[in-house]
């Protein structure tokens, strides 16, 4: 008698097979991440990382965990997945720089409805280019096929990110005072955030299509400019750490510049932030302009040009403005810190 074998977990949609064959590819990609303290190689049921805590007189962990939201359904669009794992991690990471925290160690989530080996593997080169920009080890995660759940040509992303300060270097704003400023690092762009909003205006209203040349973007290609990946500025801040007094940081994410602003920021003051100051990228006039948007919506949904804001004093401005500058950064002074009223606003824009 024969009887035939079957696999009924792969006639359900779930190739374990090819799961496991894309493990034992991206393992010496995963491991050109690796540096001093990481413990374990892949393929563990989790990530060792071992903290020399000799460094630090009291240490203190920093964990972030954030995803790329709707700017994936991009990526799909264009059948480009290269460049949205630096995404992933910009995200994570400038979550906690903004504390002064050095990225230690990263973990990724990658969920889809069918597994293509092609499309993962561009997916994971991007996260490892993102964690070497920043510095951090990728010391595991997890590849889950869902079929059923997710569409075949889709899949989702999370990354989880910790980091180490020292207790008495944390940057938490408490310091923030009046007369002292702000400077703006410009964006690479959207960033990775408003991208609902942004599909709904260029692509349902406008039938914009991604391949599409636009003079308002100077010739380049919509699609391109779109998926621009988020800036990492990790390297950038922790040299200047290193030399200036940085009082407070602000990542400018969902919300723009009203809801991250206060989220360092004392109640006594407010931040004045002059428009005036830098020149906002095509692509956010160009949005505002097809969309209707008004500049409040603007500065409420996307960071307009500005991917993060240093709060230092008025005395070290131009120091700061010129390391940044020798990093490559686009450093700006764009305000200043006011004391603020009652029931005033917590950021004010002038100009």
């Amino acid at each position: 008698m024969n009887i035939e074998k079957k696999n009924r977990y792969a006639e359900a949609g779930v190739d374990v097979e090819t799961a496991n064959r894309f493990i034992s590819k991206l393992a010496p990609l995963v491991s050109s991440t690796f540096k001093r303290g990481v413990l374990t190689s892949i393929g563990g049921f989790s990530g060792l990382f071992s903290l020399d805590t000799s460094q630090y007189t009291a240490p203190v962990l920093v964990a972030s965990t954030d995803g790329v939201g709707t700017k994936l359904k991009l990526a799909f669009m264009m059948d480009r997945h290269d460049t949205i794992g630096i995404d992933l991690v910009a995200m994570c990471v400038n979550d906690i720089i903004v504390c002064g925290a050095q990225p230690l160690f990263m973990l990724d989530y990658f969920a889809t409805g069918r597994l293509k080996e092609g499309v993962a593997m561009d997916v994971l080169k991007g996260i490892v280019a993102g964690c070497k920009e920043a510095g951090c080890a990728l010391i595991g995660g997890e590849t889950a096929e869902m079929p059923g759940f997710y569409p075949n040509d889709e899949y989702d992303l999370a990354g989880f990110v910790v980091g180490v300060v020292e207790r008495n270097r944390i940057i938490d704003g408490s310091e923030i005072s009046e007369g002292d400023a702000l400077i703006g690092l410009a964006s690479s762009g959207l960033h990775s955030n408003g991208y609902s909003l942004v599909r709904k205006v260029f692509l349902d209203e406008k039938g914009y299509r991604l391949t599409d040349s636009l003079d308002a973007l100077e010739g380049a290609v919509l699609g391109d400019v779109l998926l621009t990946p988020t800036r990492i500025y990790v390297n950038t801040v922790l040299h200047l750490l290193k030399n200036n007094p940085i009082k407070g940081m602000v990542h400018i994410t969902g919300g723009g510049f009203q809801d991250n602003i206060p989220r360092v920021i004392p109640k006594s003051c407010k931040a004045v932030i002059d428009l005036t100051s830098w020149q906002m990228p095509a692509i956010f006039k160009l949005l505002a302009q097809d969309g209707g948007i008004p500049l409040e919506e603007m500065l409420n949904t996307f960071n307009c040009g500005i991917g993060m804001i240093l709060v230092v004093p008025k005395e070290n401005v131009q120091e700061v403005l010129l390391q940044a500058a020798a990093l490559g950064e686009q450093a700006i002074l764009i305000g200043q810190v006011e004391p603020r009223h009652q029931d005033e606003a917590f950021v004010v824009f002038s100009g």
